[in-house]
């Protein structure tokens, strides 16, 4: 090693040396909050792009319903999983002739109702999204989700807004805080006008009752009736699609195979 190398050993090894892209101590400093929020849009931005994902539905739910649960956690596994298949067969998620995929399912990406949604769209050889979120309790994504349109978050609000932003339609299956923190926050949007009109749907009435009474908030003034207009209610997957049709969700029928549409996006 030459004496200028040795002689300037500390100036090298310094982090300010370092090249900012590569400073992971630099990057996950508080002063690039910012850079990060901007990298976890961009990062799942270019993905679905290259993916042609014009358009979602969202699918929430509970993390813990299972397949071989209690009932009815049976029948609304089974119900979401009959719903991501319907959905991704008649609305557009396989790659069309122009290279375009509409009402792409889109879940959080773990267990429950998410993974059943993922798998629906899985079964009938459809991709689907899961955006994860990074929890104390580290969140690992259901085996169902399109590998390549897997992704993971560390902030909640840049999750949301990937959710949010593509959504044509919201389906929300019975589930506990976190799914009644993502059914209002599209509920806001919508009745503040800051989204647009998509159709809202939750599974299952009589669950949904019995735990939001949604008459009350009007007779309360808390929110106009009109605002009870902003969702329906449905009981079975084909329901549940043809009220989001009724409702103007638009269904694209010209698809290519998916194993053509996987030939295409390896070119």
């Amino acid at each position: 090693m030459s004496d200028s190398v040795k002689a300037n050993g500390p100036q090298m090894a310094s982090p300010t040396y370092r090249l900012a892209a590569l400073d992971h101590d630099f990057l996950l400093g508080e002063s690039m909050r910012g850079v990060r929020f901007l990298l976890e849009f961009a990062k799942a931005d270019e993905a679905m792009k290259t993916w042609g994902v014009c358009s979602t539905i969202v699918v929430f739910g509970s993390a813990r319903i299972r397949e071989d649960g209690p009932d009815p956690h049976p029948r609304w596994y089974a119900e979401a999983r009959k719903f991501g298949a319907i959905a991704s067969q008649r609305g557009g998620a396989y790659l069309s002739a122009r290279r375009e995929r509409h009402n792409v399912i889109c879940t959080g990406g773990g267990p429950g109702i998410m993974e059943a949604a993922n798998r629906g769209a899985a079964d009938v050889g459809a991709p689907s999204i899961g955006l994860n979120i990074t929890l104390p309790h580290e969140q690992e994504p259901n085996a169902f989700s399109t590998p390549e349109l897997t992704f993971r978050f560390h902030y909640f609000a840049m999750r949301k807004m990937h959710l949010a932003m593509r959504a044509n339609a919201l389906v929300v299956f019975p589930g506990g805080f976190g799914t009644f923190d993502e059914l209002f926050e599209i509920l806001t949007l919508r009745q503040t006008g800051k989204a647009p009109p998509i159709p809202i749907v939750l599974f299952d009435e009589a669950y949904w009752r019995s735990v939001v009474k949604f008459e009350g908030l009007a007779e309360a003034g808390m929110i106009s009736g009109e605002d009870l207009a902003l969702f329906d209610f449905a009981e079975t997957a084909e329901q549940v699609w043809d009220c989001l049709v009724r409702k103007g969700l638009r269904a694209h029928e010209e698809q290519a195979t998916w194993e053509a549409a996987r030939d295409m996006q390896l070119e």
